[in-house]
């Protein structure tokens, strides 16, 4: 078994808020992610497959095509943008690391 890992960079920025909490209780729940005016994050994700070598090409996945995917699924959905107002995929999704995470994977 062999795991081979491809790491992709993008930025984005969210504002962690919840609606039912009072102002004071988000500042000290979110810190400055709470800020009103949003607040900016540079991401890496490290995505990992693993598998057996094929005999003929030696891979267990291309990795080309890994990066393709990629940069179709997360960075062109998700760089520079505002993560609450500009991803499909994030709406009504309180936008933490985690949910993005998970998020993607659903991608």
């Amino acid at each position: 078994m062999v795991y081979v890992t491809r790491k992709v960079h993008f930025n984005g920025a969210h504002k962690l808020f919840n609606p039912n909490w009072t102002e004071k209780q988000n500042d000290e729940v979110f810190g400055k992610c709470a800020n009103k005016n949003w607040h900016g994050h540079n991401f890496d994700l490290y995505v990992t497959v693993k598998g057996v070598p094929n005999p003929d090409t030696g891979f267990v996945m291309d990795l080309k095509k890994l990066k393709v995917i990629l940069e179709h699924k997360v960075v062109s959905k998700l760089d520079h943008k505002n993560f609450n107002l500009d991803v499909d995929f994030l709406k009504d999704v309180m936008p933490s690391i985690e949910n993005i995470v998970i998020k993607i994977w659903e991608q």
